[in-house]
């Protein structure tokens, strides 16, 4: 309990003007992808808004990683979307309730900690991918509705646009050399909106996105008949949803624990991703999140603390209740700017200086989850792709590994010792390694530096000593760890083992 009343949850010193600065910031950033995720998917810009409200304050509360934010993110609303248009928005609110619960139970049971299997290369992928599709998004600012759809702008209009996104952009790069005390994103965003209003410049806004005026989130039951068909309906959108918001959350904190040095909690934030999104399915919002882009304009402007984090959500609901009229004019030209500034701190430069000096497979892997990630705009399939495709190329680079040390001692007994583990990909070369019809009456596998790992090497056993079985041979297995001796203990019919000298094998925990 004390953890999730300490605010804070830091032992430095909380910089709380920079964390209230922060969190105006990142408000500025959320509401205009709010309002464009909820329009995407079809809901009511409120929809949106109410959902980076209680996303964003119950997960800065109750979340694993300070300076995190959470919102409507885009990679949940796009699951929703057939959901929304065949059974209408109540369903959807039901379906996040489920959602939520399921992420709850993945956080009390302690999965968080698979997303260790998450390797770098796919990070890279992930991390760039997005990247590109924060800078891709912002485009489409450059466009506006017509008779005959969206068209590209044209004329004083485009050149006005491009001309308040490049200073905007200006700003934010050169501000922190006067100084850091104020986040450069939020003077570049007051500064070009004072330019827009005091000239009268006529550029696209906020207002011409939707507006941003309502009430209170209204508390909600989702109007569905409860019973077993309306889960079957509803259940395969809410494990979708759930495992997106997962693993980009995850992901996300994987990332913020990098530019912080510090560590978050994966289970406790599943726990709170989970709750928000139960929140979101009775308050009438379309649940959500992790939001990596909003998440680094925090930490760029300084934020290390809950603080910031709850700052944007109480602005976001300010906002909503009696803020609308001033940040409809807010210019959209300013908020595109710093969102493609965002864009490029996102990138993972590194990647490429180091593109060289990567084995090839894990530059193939890398740049498979970003075309992915680019293509789809499905987070959650381009991450489950990379891991399946690293393991593996990391099941065939192990395969080839095994070896075996072969001798014949002064009884004449010929010994094979083996190296490195035997599994589903090493069982054909294994096997190659044996001359049965040349071998000697006795043989010896040495497994001190080898363990049996899955069915298939069990079985790639059974096979090797029904072949000495058949010649008049006797084989047997030494150094068999224990559990290694509890797989095989019906595998063949002669098995000696050395217990003494028995390698103890210990599988990491989540402590």
């Amino acid at each position: 309990m004390k953890a999730y009343l300490n605010l804070f949850d830091l032992k430095q010193r909380v910089d709380y003007k920079t964390e209230v600065l922060a969190g105006l910031t990142v408000a500025m950033t959320m509401i205009p992808e709010s309002l464009s995720f909820a329009i995407l998917a079809g809901f009511s810009p409120l929809t949106g808004l109410y959902a980076a409200f209680l996303m964003g304050l119950i997960t800065a509360v109750l979340g694993g990683r300070p300076g995190m934010v959470s919102g409507g993110a885009g990679a949940t609303a796009v699951v929703l979307i057939a959901l929304m248009q065949s059974h209408g928005v109540e369903y959807v609110f039901a379906a996040v309730v489920l959602a939520g619960l399921l992420q709850i139970l993945v956080g009390v049971f302690r999965l968080g900690k698979f997303i260790r299997l998450v390797p770098q290369p796919v990070m890279y992928g992930f991390v760039n991918g997005l990247a590109v599709i924060i800078f891709m998004a912002q485009l489409a600012q450059f466009k506006v509705a017509t008779a005959n759809g969206m068209e590209w702008l044209s004329g004083p209009a485009l050149w006005t646009m491009l001309g308040l996104v490049v200073l905007t952009v200006l700003i934010v790069i050169a501000f922190p050399r006067i100084t850091k005390a104020v986040p450069a994103s939020l003077v570049a965003i007051v500064v070009v909106f004072l330019l827009v209003w005091g000239l009268g410049i006529h550029t696209k806004t906020v207002k011409d996105i939707a507006s941003v005026s309502g009430g209170f989130p209204p508390f909600h039951i989702p109007e569905v008949s409860f019973g077993w068909d309306m889960l079957k309906i509803i259940f395969p959108y809410s494990l979708v949803m759930a495992g997106v918001g997962l693993i980009e959350s995850l992901l996300t904190l994987n990332v913020v624990d990098e530019i912080t040095g510090t560590k978050g909690r994966g289970n406790k934030e599943a726990v709170a991703q989970g709750t928000a999104n139960v929140v979101n399915g009775f308050f009438t919002g379309m649940g959500g999140c992790a939001m990596i882009a909003q998440s680094f304009v925090n930490l760029s402007a300084g934020s290390r603390a809950r603080l910031s984090g709850i700052i944007a959500a109480l602005t976001i609901l300010v906002i909503i209740l009696c803020g609308a009229p001033v940040i409809e004019r807010v210019p959209m030209a300013a908020l595109v700017g710093v969102m493609m500034m965002v864009a490029i701190g996102t990138f993972e430069w590194i990647s490429l200086r180091i593109i060289n000096k990567m084995p090839r497979h894990d530059i193939a892997v890398g740049i498979l989850v970003a075309v992915i990630t680019i293509w789809l705009h499905n987070l959650a399939l381009a991450v489950l792709i990379g891991v399946v495709v690293a393991a593996l190329v990391f099941a065939w680079e192990s395969a080839k590994r095994i070896r075996a040390r072969k001798y014949t001692d002064e009884k004449g007994i010929r010994h094979y010792e083996i190296y490195g583990p035997l599994f589903f990909g090493a069982v054909t070369a294994f096997l190659e390694k044996f001359d049965v019809q040349h071998d000697p009456a006795e043989v010896i596998v040495d497994f001190k530096e080898s363990r049996v790992a899955d069915m298939s090497a069990i079985d790639a056993l059974h096979k090797l000593t029904e072949r000495y079985h058949k010649a008049g041979k006797k084989l047997h297995l030494r150094h068999l760890s224990e559990d290694c001796r509890r797989l095989l203990k019906n595998a063949a019919s002669v098995i000696e083992v050395n217990i003494l000298e028995d390698p103890e094998y210990r599988v990491a925990t989540d402590k």
